[in-house]
C-alpha cells in the first residue's frame, strides 16, 4: 500500500497482516516551544482511559507532580527550570540573569521497532492497523518482560494498594489476595477512538496544539518546517528527537522538538531497540552450550577407556 512506512524488526503486523484494512500510520508530534505546561492532557488521558488517580505527592521538581511515564501515568508533563536564555542574542552576546521554563508532555514513542513486541510471550502486546503499540490487558500475564525492554522506560506494571474497606478483590478483577494488578499498561494512542474516526483525547484537550495528532509523514514535514522557523528566530537549542526513521529504533510514532538535548528531559540521547543484538547473543549461547555438550562427552569417551 503507497504513503505507509514499513516499521522494522519482526514482528512487524503492519500493514502486511492487516492486508486492505491497514491504515496510514499516525501519531504524535509534540512541539514542546509552545507546551504552557496545563497538564490538560494528563487529565483528559486519565478521565478517557480510567487511568487511576496517581502524582499525589511532593516531588520537590518544580510543579512537576508525576516524576516519569508508569502504568498509571501515560502523559507526563515535565517542568525544568533553566539559567539559560529562551533565544540566542545575535553575535553570541549572553543574556544577564536569563531565565527560561521548559516544559514538555512525554508519552509512549510507539516505536517503529519496538523490542516490547520482541519479548512478549502472550501477544499481549501488538501492532494496530495504525501502526501503533498496544497492550490488550485481557491476556497479559504480568510477566513483565516487556518492562527492562523498552528502552524508555515506559512500560510498567500496576500496583494499586488495596484497603480493607475495598470490594473484594475478584469484584476488582485482581488475584484474590494479591495487592497489585500486576499487569502493564501505557498509552494507547487511544485506539477506541482512532477505529471511531476521533483524535486521541490528549490532542484534543492540548491548547495550544503542542501535541499534534495526525499521519506521520505529515507530521514529520509539520516539524521540520516548525524547526527551520524556530532556528530562523533564534531559538537556544531547538532539534528534533526521534523524527529521523533511520535511528537505533526505526523513528517514533510520537516524537518531539525539543529546546534542549534530550538527557534534560530525562531522554536517551541515541536510544537503540534493546532486543537488537539477541540473535548474536543466542548464536554465542548456542556455539557455548556446544562447545560444553562436546568436552563432556569426549571426557566421558576418555574417561571410560
Amino acid at each position: 500500500m503507497a504513503g505507509l512506512a514499513e516499521p522494522t524488526g519482526t514482528p512487524a503486523a503492519w500493514p502486511d497482516t492487516y492486508g486492505d484494512d491497514a491504515k496510514e500510520r499516525v501519531g504524535f508530534f509534540t512541539d514542546t516551544s509552545v507546551c504552557i505546561g496545563c497538564k490538560a492532557c494528563e487529565v483528559a488521558c486519565k478521565e478517557w482511559n480510567l487511568v487511576p488517580e496517581d502524582g499525589l505527592v511532593w516531588t520537590g521538581e518544580s510543579y512537576d507532580n508525576t516524576s516519569e511515564l508508569g502504568a498509571n501515568t501515560w502523559r507526563h508533563v515535565a517542568f525544568i527550570e533553566q539559567n539559560e536564555p529562551l533565544h540566542v542574542e545575535p553575535g553570541g552576546e549572553e543574556q544577564v540573569d536569563a531565565l527560561r521554563w521548559l516544559m514538555s508532555s512525554d508519552v509512549c514513542k510507539h516505536c517503529t521497532h519496538a523490542a516490547c513486541l520482541d519479548v512478549c510471550p502472550t501477544g499481549s502486546l501488538f501492532r494496530t492497523e495504525y501502526g501503533t503499540v498496544v497492550v490488550q490487558q485481557d491476556i497479559c500475564n504480568g510477566c513483565g518482560y516487556c518492562v527492562p525492554a523498552c528502552p524508555f522506560g515506559v512500560l510498567d506494571k500496576r500496583h494499586i494498594p488495596r484497603h480493607s474497606a475495598d470490594p473484594p478483590a475478584e469484584i476488582l478483577g485482581l488475584q484474590l489476595g494479591k495487592k497489585e494488578d500486576g499487569r502493564v499498561w501505557k498509552c494507547t494512542l487511544c485506539y477506541d477512538r482512532l477505529k471511531g474516526g476521533h483524535e486521541p483525547a490528549c490532542a484534543k484537550a492540548c491548547p495550544t496544539d503542542s501535541i499534534q495528532f495526525g499521519p506521520l509523514d505529515e507530521l514529520r514535514e509539520r516539524a521540520d518546517k516548525r524547526l527551520e522557523k524556530l532556528q530562523a528566530e533564534n531559538w537556544n537549542g531547538a532539534r528534533l528527537y526521534g523524527r529521523d526513521p533511520d535511528d537505533g529504533v526505526g523513528g517514533f510514532g510520537a516524537f518531539f522538538l525539543l529546546l534542549d538535548e534530550p538527557e534534560v528531559y530525562g531522554l536517551p540521547p541515541d536510544p537503540v531497540v534493546t532486543t537488537r543484538d539477541l540473535p548474536e547473543m543466542w548464536a554465542t549461547a548456542a556455539v557455548a552450550a556446544g562447545a560444553i555438550v562436546l568436552g563432556v562427552v569426549a571426557g566421558f569417551l576418555g574417561g571410560s577407556r
